[in-house]
């Protein structure tokens, strides 16, 4: 028996919306707006003492995370997500040519040594975000789950197109402490 899941079937029609929104934007202008991001994010307090940021190796159709992992890396620890089965392991971005495609050919450290350090700060990828700083991600939840048991000050990073008023959550969606797009800082 088909069981309708109405928070499911919207956040597949905001997946569907948003991926073709994505093809409309060139790499220059996401580079443009990831600058913006990025320069937003560096003036905060948080960021500023933060010696440890859980990022992610942006995917082609992300905001572009490459150019700021790398810029950062050299002052800051830089921990990178792995996929293990069903959890995120955090490692250590120790450069371009130390990341190899894994699950879901997102690249990850090919370090196996865990960090001993738990981050001061994780900027997390959304497919979209709202005003409520609620988040959809891929739907592999591996986010959810990681951010469950965590304190960790959240922030969600996207396009501004990908921030709206109001999307579907369930009890199991874990809510951004900020979302930050090129034109905005929802808190």
């Amino acid at each position: 028996m088909f069981h309708y899941h109405p928070t499911a079937t919207e956040k597949a029609r905001i997946r569907a919306l948003i991926k073709e929104r994505k093809k409309s934007i060139s790499q220059e202008e996401k580079t443009r707006q990831a600058e913006r991001v990025f320069k937003a994010i560096e003036a905060m307090p948080v960021f500023k003492t933060a010696n440890s940021i859980f990022l992610y190796w942006s995917l082609p159709d992300e905001l572009p995370t490459h150019d700021f992992i790398i810029r950062w890396s050299s002052t800051k620890t830089i921990l990178l997500p792995v996929v293990d089965g069903d959890k995120l392991l955090l490692r250590v971005f120790n450069g371009k040519d130390q990341l190899s495609p894994g699950t879901l050919n997102i690249m990850e450290p090919t370090s196996t040594q865990p960090p001993i350090i738990s981050p001061d700060l994780i900027l997390a990828p959304g497919i979209a975000f709202d005003k409520s700083r609620r988040r959809i991600g891929r739907g592999g939840g591996y986010y959810d789950r990681y951010l469950q048991h965590n304190s960790i000050p959240v922030w969600g990073v996207g396009f501004d197109f990908q921030l709206f008023d109001e999307i579907p959550a369930e009890a199991f969606d874990i809510r951004m402490d900020k979302v930050i797009t090129p034109d905005l800082i929802v808190e």
